[in-house]
């Protein structure tokens, strides 16, 4: 790894990154023939998409990658030069999206390409060094999860969140599905970011207002997980510790594509708390970290990425400002009800 990392407060683990194509349409017309105005091309995945942001900020935050080999110029014709490869056997997988001018987004993602155990070892060993050569505090495992060729159960994490808590290191989950499930009632994880579905999915149950989106994310909290950021939306997040719990908003935004925006809001997040350290003798909310800070910077963050057309975040530009309210009203029905 390139000297220029070392002192990376982040590193991101993306254990299945994509090529990301996005389409730009006028008036999409299903089951008929459209004509693209424009085509982007990205390397994409949820832990990329958080390396990229941070760069964005100045914060350093190498990126490690499993990544099919069949296509070694990606990382230099995508601009992906804060990846830390390593390289697989294969192809990559792409997605498609597809922006209508008119408001709605479609997507298509291929499911993550099978590891072996061997290289889910090297994808161990080289995210632990990484982390060591860096020094950094922080780790963000997200995106979907690839399966063993050979069994086809989902790679075990396990491993990372041992060897991270033996040095010190906190790890941030974003992923979904099963896996969320399953590793949010493990409580390994210090941080997770399911959206309202995921959060639904996690308790078994319906949520139908801000006060089940709190209680839920409280029974998260009691296996073990720090902070659950909850994303609702419109309605904005919900940051949830053991025994506090804090919502944001940004004023109404003009949404271009909405892809990409629940890792732009991690990214905000990361960003508020490694450069605001907490200070000796200040309230360090139970878990070390500036959590209200950081949900404020997460919901400025997701609303400048819903306005920009890529599904990673081109710049930073018009920060919006964000309200944090202590003592949310948990009678406010959600927008629409979250079911498992």
């Amino acid at each position: 790894m390139s000297h220029e990392y070392q002192g990376a407060p982040v590193v991101t683990l993306t254990p299945a990154p994509t090529l990301d194509r996005t389409y730009f349409v006028h008036e999409l017309h299903s089951g008929g023939v459209n004509r693209a105005d424009a085509v982007t091309e990205e390397l994409a995945g949820k832990g990329i998409n958080v390396s990229r942001g941070l760069t964005l900020a100045n914060i350093l935050a190498p990126g490690v990658v499993p990544i099919g080999n069949a296509d070694q110029g990606v990382l230099e014709r995508t601009g992906s030069s804060f990846l830390v490869p390593l390289w697989v056997e294969g192809n990559l997988r792409v997605s498609t999206t597809v922006v209508d001018t008119q408001g709605t987004t479609t997507k298509v993602n291929e499911s993550p390409r099978p590891l072996s155990e061997a290289d889910w070892q090297k994808v161990i060993e080289l995210t632990e060094a990484t982390v060591k050569e860096t020094g950094a505090k922080w780790l963000v495992i997200a995106g979907a999860l690839p399966v063993y060729k050979s069994t086809g159960v989902y790679v075990d994490l396990q491993p990372i969140f041992d060897r991270m808590k033996a040095l010190g290191v906190k790890v941030a989950l974003d992923t979904s599905g099963e896996p969320l499930s399953y590793w949010a009632r493990k409580g390994t994880a210090n941080i997770i970011k399911p959206n309202a579905e995921e959060l639904a999915s996690a308790v078994g149950r319906e949520l139908k207002t801000v006060g089940d989106v709190v209680a839920a994310a409280q029974e998260l909290c009691q296996h073990g997980i720090e902070v659950v950021l909850a994303s609702m939306g419109a309605d904005g997040m919900i940051a949830v510790t053991q025994n506090r719990h804090w919502a944001a908003r940004t004023p109404p935004v003009k949404v271009a594509n909405t892809v990409g925006a629940g890792d732009a809001t991690l990214a905000g997040f990361l960003s508020a708390v490694v450069t605001n350290p907490i200070e000796p003798g200040a309230d360090d909310y139970g878990v070390g970290f500036n959590v209200p800070l950081g949900v404020q910077t997460a919901v400025r963050w997701g609303a400048i990425a819903v306005q920009q057309p890529k599904s990673g975040l081109e710049n930073l530009e018009n920060m919006p400002s964000a309200t944090v309210d202590t003592d949310p009203n948990l009678n406010v029905p959600l927008e629409e009800i979250a079911r498992p």
